[in-house]
């Protein structure tokens, strides 16, 4: 590198000074140095003082050119050359002086802010959140437990409160904490159970569970978008053992052929089989009471029971969810 560095520097000295500086921060990344010796790196190498300020992990160091540790200081001049040590944070690292960075001045920031992004994330436990690997991690029951642990505290997750996981229709797992609803985009999702760290791989394997309990929403695939695992109860029993490639029972048959004879008839029979009356399924649906009368008299001839009543009504909600639980892949 020093060889390159050379001969770069005879042809082009901007380039030959950038490729020390990339050698320079590499070096001290794979030493696993600290902040202040990546600030007074940035210091030294741009010739005057650097800072690194993160206000939401309360971090300042600041050093001086002439490599001395000082925090006094005025607040960072917005006219300063700046890298955001994250991009979706308040993190950066500031060389104090006026003006655009120049070419070297610039690789310094970059560098410097990359170095410092990694010692961060390594010690001080905001890795982001959203981050999949480590969400993955953390949901994987086979992976050993100090490395699940260890992945909760890069996330930045308390140690000691209730967290659950979230299977969302992408597949891909997310964490809620606290009483925060979870995020989910809009999308299908299934929502596990509360628990401690150590335990959420059983939530992961409970949300996706409750994710194949969802539906659209639309009317040719009415139902709920969202559904809480610790609320299906003993459906949870009859998931793992129906799938895509389970028979279909005579009355889901039943269902898709009454399904195909109209198209407001599965949004009909989803609000009949949710409501907690026909009057209030009617008004779900914006239907006059005897309009949906007239419906469920058609749905019944089709479907060849009466839904009215509790015991076809409870006929009807497991057709239903046999309806969705063959359609998706089993946990």
């Amino acid at each position: 590198m020093r060889e390159l560095a050379g001969r770069l520097a005879a042809l082009d000295p901007d380039a030959g000074a950038a490729v020390r500086v990339i050698a320079y921060f590499d070096r001290l990344t794979q030493a696993r140095a600290g902040l202040e010796a990546i600030v007074r790196g940035a210091a030294v190498l741009a010739g005057c003082p650097a800072r690194l300020v993160d206000p939401r992990r309360r971090v300042r160091v600041r050093v001086t050119e002439t490599g001395h540790r000082d925090d006094a200081g005025t607040p960072p001049d917005p006219a300063w050359p700046r890298a955001a040590v994250e991009p979706d944070g308040d993190a950066a690292l500031w060389l104090e002086r006026p003006g655009p960075a120049g070419t070297v001045e610039a690789i310094v920031l970059e560098r410097a802010a990359t170095a410092a992004r990694d010692v961060l994330d390594r010690t001080r436990g905001r890795a982001p959140v959203h981050d999949p690997a480590l969400v993955e991690l953390l949901c994987d029951a086979s992976a050993p437990e100090a490395a699940r642990l260890q992945a909760a505290h890069r996330l930045g997750l308390p140690a000691a409160g209730a967290v659950r996981a979230v299977a969302v229709e992408d597949g891909q797992p997310r964490i809620a904490t606290g009483s925060a609803p979870p995020v989910t985009d809009g999308r299908r999702a299934g929502v596990g159970p509360a628990v401690a760290l150590r335990d959420l791989p059983s939530s992961w394997r409970a949300a996706r569970t409750a994710l194949r309990l969802t539906a659209s929403g639309t009317d040719e695939d009415p139902g709920p978008r969202v559904v809480h695992a610790d609320e299906i109860g003993g459906l949870a029993v009859l998931a793992e053992s129906v799938g895509p490639g389970t028979p279909p029972s005579p009355d889901v048959e039943a269902l898709h052929r009454a399904a195909s004879a109209a198209p407001w008839m599965l949004a009909t029979l989803d609000a009949v089989a949710t409501a907690a009356s026909l009057r209030a399924a009617a008004a779900s649906l914006t239907l006059h009471h005897s309009t949906l009368q007239e419906r469920l008299a058609h749905a019944e001839r089709l479907l060849g029971w009466n839904v009215r009543g509790p015991h076809g009504k409870l006929r009807l909600q497991l057709a239903l969810v046999l309806r969705r639980l063959h359609r998706a892949p089993g946990p």
